[in-house]
């Protein structure tokens, strides 16, 4: 039946809610030439009879599911990368990354770019603080060999695995969201 793999990529988004899995490019792919038979039946069709019935109307209706489905789709993967900026920063983690294609990586890091961008000029770094601090200083453990940090205050930090500092709010909340360090709560 015309539009059933536009339909199994749109319940894959919708399966996908809260993960993003690796790009279906199969079944992309399938509904793509779905989509051009269809064009290609219907302008045969409207070459030999020089008139629009009800059999090129169906198909039309079928390429127009299949463009909204595959529109929808590419739309949830767009929209997952996003939150994953702000939910990750700069970079992403490496399970993260395998599961992108070449174009959403492109889109990506061309959003990267864009955001970091506009950060520069309005002069602040809109991906801290996504909610209100209650302490400006934080305990935090660290997860993994990260080299020195240096506090506003010149102070030197070394970030060895298995340690755990009190350090302000802003200069660890991006180690956090990367993984280095975890935030402890006492």
């Amino acid at each position: 039946m015309f539009g059933e793999k536009g339909l199994e990529l749109v319940k894959e988004a919708a399966r996908t809610h809260h993960s993003l899995i690796p790009f279906n490019e199969d079944v992309v792919r399938q509904t793509l030439e779905e989509t051009r038979a269809l064009w290609d039946a219907n302008r045969t069709e409207v070459a030999e009879t020089s008139a629009i019935g009800a059999s090129i109307t169906l198909r039309h209706a079928a390429i127009e599911r299949n463009k909204r489905c595959l529109l929808a789709y590419l739309n949830h993967r767009v929209e997952k990368l996003r939150t994953m900026r702000w939910q990750f920063g700069a970079v992403l983690p490496e399970e993260m990354r395998m599961n992108l294609c070449e174009p959403e990586m492109e889109f990506f890091n061309k959003y990267n770019k864009a955001l970091a961008g506009y950060m520069r000029a309005v002069g602040t770094d809109l991906t801290n603080d996504n909610a209100p601090p209650k302490s400006l200083y934080i305990e935090v453990r660290v997860k993994q060999d990260h080299g020195e940090i240096e506090t506003a205050d010149g102070e030197v930090v070394l970030l060895k695995k298995g340690t755990q500092h009190h350090l302000p709010r802003d200069l660890c909340e991006q180690l956090v969201m990367q993984g280095v360090l975890e935030h402890v709560v006492s």
